[in-house]
């Protein structure tokens, strides 16, 4: 587990559909990502290798006065999500980067994007597919576009 001052970064193999679910809905994937389908995000979630989350030290933003009502669900809720595939040796599909709208702005991305790098080393290439609205900020935060990439529509 990485502790960024309020936020703590971990790989988290374990985590639940229910947080899972809410934090795709509050990011904005959930639009475009079955969340009305448990036995699909149970599938979502079993499917992926690499889980790593970000959760609030909501001990720490209480004596740092910092108000982010609406997520205290407990100690340390669940603001962000990075779902992966990966061999560990050579590359590392990055299927969901989903960030409560909350705490969107406050690097969340960015810190769950460096603690997937950690976690995978440094020969192990990162991919992704990104939504039109966050080509900004992957590029931003150092990734390259790639033009030959390709896709196959799913059915469902």
């Amino acid at each position: 587990m990485v502790e960024n001052s309020h936020v703590l970064y971990a790989r988290e193999p374990a985590l639940g559909i229910p947080e899972f679910r809410r934090v795709l809905v509050e990011s904005g994937l959930g639009e475009v990502r079955p969340v009305d389908d448990e036995a699909r995000l149970k599938a979502m979630l079993e499917g992926a290798n690499l889980i790593v989350t970000a959760r609030l030290d909501m001990a720490h933003l209480d004596r740092a006065g910092l108000d982010m009502a609406g997520l205290d669900m407990g100690g340390r809720p669940l603001i962000g999500v990075a779902r992966c595939l990966a061999d560990f040796s050579w590359v590392c599909y990055i299927s969901d980067l989903a960030v409560s709208a909350k705490a969107q702005g406050l690097g969340i991305g960015k810190g769950l994007m460096d603690e997937v790098a950690r976690q995978l080393g440094p020969s192990v290439a990162i991919s992704l597919i990104s939504m039109p609205d966050a080509v900004r900020f992957y590029e931003r935060i150092g990734m390259k576009r790639v033009p030959d990439a390709f896709w196959i529509s799913r059915k469902r």
